[in-house]
């Protein structure tokens, strides 16, 4: 049986007209990127190029803030690389600790580090051992979370053997290992040990198929040596993309982001090799994109970024999700502020818990919000019984790099060494100058004239007072 409806009044012409106003096109559409003409809605001859070009350079722009993260590993495993850091059996690891020589997004100088990268599609199947009472994660190449081992990990800190399996594995999986598969071939290793570099040494890589007799390891420090491994800000970042994009099977991104990197020429399987013209447009569109990041960065919008109301202290995972979701939704700002100068990915980085893990917050402002200055004197105020079970710790680091000021091989104090001063309540003020001001030696990190910095506080066993914010960190000061 039908059912007829009653037709409505519709709209009168008048009222047709201005609907029209709101669809249509001018002859003469003024934009940032010029004008635009057109004859009744149909673009020109003439217009039709800096419109495609609008184009380009927008999607440009959206495929680094997206691929930023992929881009961060790629320059990763590049400069590993040039330190001889070019297989998976061989372990670079800082003795005694990171410092400012290389260039490094945001590490810290109070624990010794271990890195390496998988390579899936060479070994196949392959095995990490993981040393006892150690905190060690895998990402995979687009900077994704793939697994904990050690304390955060299955193991509960006792040690064990992980066993990682490639793109696309329908083979055996055996018994006797916590087993991952991965969507890329090359997986980020990070490993930090509570035992130093020996307990580090204690870490085995190898093939599956080598499980009866696993090869010996190769140990490298990498502390002293000159390295970048921080993605570009330029063309170059694109090239960099382009190397993760050959090297990785399609099924590694969604259609969406794949979509954005092919409609500028970056497809699995095809030469990335723009003409003239589009490389100096996608050149413009990393340069946009790296000043977008540096004001999410340095002077995010969202209040959600802040710790505390009317603070400039700023937390480095947004929302306190290690995927940047909130509200069922991906927090795009969120994931760029944090890629643009940090790496690892793993839940307990996001989800601290009282009394493990490890808690940050950054500023890069002074009490004026003024950037700060290497050539002035500030001070910072740690106020009393600082919210931390093991210790905490400030680092400096170099805002164009994001990598530790080198200032110092070690721009950094931590309560854990014993030497820092505290005031009559207990307090703490830790002074950021060129020179040390008079008696303030043992509290003073020194910055450099002419360049700006910004200092991150680590809690190492955040307690509770920082988690109900009871516990507040007051802002920089200028003195002089």
């Amino acid at each position: 049986m039908a059912i007829d409806g009653t037709p409505g009044a519709g709209l009168t012409k008048e009222q047709l007209a201005e609907e029209v106003t709101h669809l249509a096109t001018p002859d003469v559409l003024s934009t940032p990127f010029g004008d635009f003409e057109f004859f009744d809605g149909v673009p020109k001859t003439d217009s039709v190029r800096s419109i495609f070009d609008a184009l380009d350079l927008l999607r440009g722009i959206d495929a680094f803030l997206t691929a930023m993260p992929g881009a961060s590993l790629v320059a990763m495993r590049n400069g590993l690389r040039t330190a001889g850091v070019d297989a998976p059996d061989k372990i670079g690891y800082t003795d005694p600790r990171a410092n400012s020589g290389g260039i490094f997004l945001t590490p810290n100088t109070e624990t010794t580090y271990g890195t390496t990268f998988l390579d899936l599609k060479a070994w196949g199947p392959t095995v990490i051992e993981a040393p006892p009472q150690s905190l060690c994660v895998v990402d995979d190449f687009w900077f994704r979370y793939v697994a904990d081992m050690g304390i955060a990990g299955p193991d509960k800190g006792a040690g064990g053997k992980y066993l990682f399996l490639p793109p696309g594995y329908d083979g055996e999986r055996p018994e006797g290992y916590y087993t991952y598969d991965s969507p890329t071939y090359a997986n980020w290793v990070v490993l930090r040990t509570l035992g130093g570099v020996p307990a580090m040494k204690e870490t085995r890589i190898y093939p599956l198929s080598e499980a009866d007799s696993p090869r010996e390891n190769t140990f490298l420090n990498i502390a002293p040596v000159l390295q970048n491994t921080v993605h570009a800000n330029d063309f170059t970042f694109f090239e960099e993309i382009a190397q993760l994009v050959s090297e990785e099977p399609p099924t590694a991104l969604d259609p969406e982001r794949a979509g954005t990197l092919a409609s500028i020429g970056l497809v699995h399987g095809t030469p990335f090799e723009p003409d003239a013209h589009r490389r100096a447009i996608l050149d413009d569109a990393a340069r946009i994109g790296a000043a977008i990041s540096r004001a999410l960065v340095y002077k995010p919008r969202d209040p959600d970024a802040f710790f505390w109301e009317g603070s400039s202290w700023k937390n480095a995972f947004v929302g306190g999700s290690y995927e940047f979701l909130r509200g069922g939704a991906l927090n795009l700002d969120a994931r760029t502020q944090f890629h643009y100068f940090a790496t690892v990915i793993t839940p307990a980085m996001a989800h601290a818990q009282v009394g493990s893990g490890s808690a940050y917050a950054y500023t890069a402002e002074d009490a004026d919000g003024h950037a700060l200055d290497g050539s002035a004197t500030y001070s910072l105020r740690i106020p009393a019984d600082p919210p931390a079970k093991n210790f905490w710790a400030i680092d400096l680091y170099d805002t164009q790099t994001r990598s530790l000021l080198q200032s110092t091989p070690y721009p950094a104090l931590a309560s854990l060494s014993g030497t820092v001063q505290s005031e009559d309540d207990g307090s703490y003020v830790l002074w950021f100058s060129p020179t040390a001001p008079e008696g303030k030696e043992a509290n003073w990190i020194p910055t450099i004239p002419g360049k700006s910095w910004f200092p991150m506080l680590r809690l190492y066993g955040p307690l509770e007072p920082w988690f109900d914010k009871t516990w507040q960190l007051p802002e920089l000061v200028k003195e002089a």
